[in-house]
């Protein structure tokens, strides 16, 4: 399964501080029994948003564990966090999120059903089976940063901010 978390900030001043956070808040969730693999993306396409974290899960039952329980969350940026960008679904249809190198970028597609000849691009399509629900099918795909297809509507392009984290 893969759990995805979507936000943003409000204080663009502060995003340095919150990027160095992040990479520590990901080895912190790779810790979770459960959670193998964390990595974090900023948007490249403007009207989505701007920061994605994508994790690797076992089960829906990772999330109603004591320790998760104890280090998820946004901690002390939650205040900064800009609400119209705030999402976190659980999907279904991978059992591992796609390790995404410096040199690739992460496509992300919100549609009521799979499209599968969007842009040319060979989708993994992903049912939403829990958290807000924010959409039912989301496609992901991953493809090299030179060969990126030209945009495509409703079509965010994510580019790396963190290594995957193990």
């Amino acid at each position: 399964m893969i759990f995805m978390s979507q936000s943003g900030l409000t204080d663009a001043s502060r995003a340095s501080a919150w990027d160095a956070w992040y990479v520590e808040h990901l080895n912190i969730m790779v810790s979770v029994p459960g959670i193998s693999s964390a990595q974090r993306f900023k948007a490249l396409t403007s009207g989505f948003s701007p920061s994605l974290a994508m994790y690797s899960v076992a089960s829906p039952n990772v999330f109603h564990d004591p320790y998760y329980l104890s280090v998820r969350g946004m901690g002390e940026w939650l205040a900064l966090i800009d609400k119209r960008y705030y999402q976190r679904n659980l999907f279904d249809g991978l059992e591992r999120a796609p390790d995404v190198g410096s040199d690739e970028l992460l496509l992300v597609a919100d549609r009521e059903a799979p499209a599968p000849n969007l842009g040319g691009v060979e989708w993994m399509w992903l049912e939403c089976v829990g958290i807000d629900r924010s959409t039912p099918c989301r496609g992901i795909a991953v493809v090299s940063a030179q060969a990126a297809p030209a945009h495509a509507e409703g079509v965010a392009v994510y580019a790396p901010a963190t290594a995957c984290h193990k």
